[in-house]
């Protein structure tokens, strides 16, 4: 039996996105994680089969590729990688598959997508994990990203697309092992047509390409607020460049009861691959469900 089923959910303008169901229906709520910009479900993996096989509640979650990502369609209009069609793309899937209520677990842009819904559909939202995102986004630490998305070499193999992550990420990630790094690179890329290619459409760079470090992105307060009446989580890494401890204490002086997880020796974003790191993060959905109204 597979670990996962494959869904496909079609989207208003006609592009099939692909989704990963971990667990059977039951009378817990349900998970649903949206991963990073140039992310795909695929970084879930391990999170998902423990909060979905938990022996005190095991609950359905579902993991999805955002459009241009993963096994999701490709938009032949890149214009179209923008938080607005993403938002609405999410919305379609908690149609499709009958989500009315769950608890978001969202990595960067996955991160900034929960805080956009929580601003329009309030009500689909039981508790919220923000990985590695807040409401101010550090320009350096896009500016960072937006010098390697859709811009690296093809690598000869996933041992040496773990190097090439290595040399990337290795100040930030400091304590992965070659193993670890080989892993991360097959969550990064993927084998088609006989060569290892990034896991995105390479045209996703042009969401970033107007990006001015000069001019920083307006502030997401209002959408952050909008969490206000759920349980709310944020997972820094510490040597995150995307997310400063600055931003981290204005969110916990907005909510006082704001849960903050910071991982060690890791930056943008945390992995959610260590055993610690998902105990605590299923003691936080428990928690959800504690509250769910």
């Amino acid at each position: 039996m597979s670990e996962y089923e494959n869904q496909f959910v079609s989207t208003q303008d006609g592009l099939k996105l692909f989704v990963r169901r971990y667990g059977a229906p039951g009378k817990y709520l349900p998970v649903v994680c949206l991963p990073g910009l140039a992310r795909t479900s695929a970084d879930f993996h391990r999170l998902a089969l423990a909060l979905s096989s938990d022996a005190e509640q095991p609950r359905q979650v579902f993991a999805m590729d955002a459009r241009g990502r993963g096994r999701s369609d490709y938009d032949p209009t890149p214009a179209n990688y923008n938080v607005g069609v993403e938002m609405n793309d999410v919305l379609t899937m908690l149609t499709a598959l009958s989500i009315g209520r769950a608890v978001f677990i969202g990595t960067s842009r996955g991160g900034i997508l929960t805080m956009v819904l929580a601003s329009i559909r309030p009500d689909v939202i039981a508790g919220a994990v923000l990985n590695d995102i807040g409401p101010v986004i550090e320009p350096a630490g896009l500016l960072r990203i937006k010098s390697y998305v859709g811009k690296l070499s093809q690598p000869a193999s996933f041992e040496d697309g773990g190097e090439m992550l290595r040399r990337l990420f290795g100040a930030q990630f400091t304590k992965l092992t070659p193993d670890d790094w080989t892993a991360y690179a097959q969550r990064t890329f993927e084998l088609r047509d006989g060569k290892i290619v990034p896991s995105y459409d390479l045209a996703l760079a042009q969401t970033l390409a107007s990006f001015d470090i000069a001019q920083p992105l307006p502030p997401l307060w209002p959408q952050f607020d909008a969490l206000a009446g759920v349980p709310v989580m944020v997972v820094r890494g510490e040597n995150s460049d995307l997310l400063s401890p600055q931003t981290v204490e204005q969110m916990r002086q907005r909510r006082p009861d704001l849960e903050v997880l910071e991982v060690p020796a890791q930056g943008h974003a945390p992995l959610l691959v260590e055993d610690d790191v998902i105990a605590r993060l299923g003691t936080f959905v428990a928690g959800c469900e504690r509250k769910r109204s």
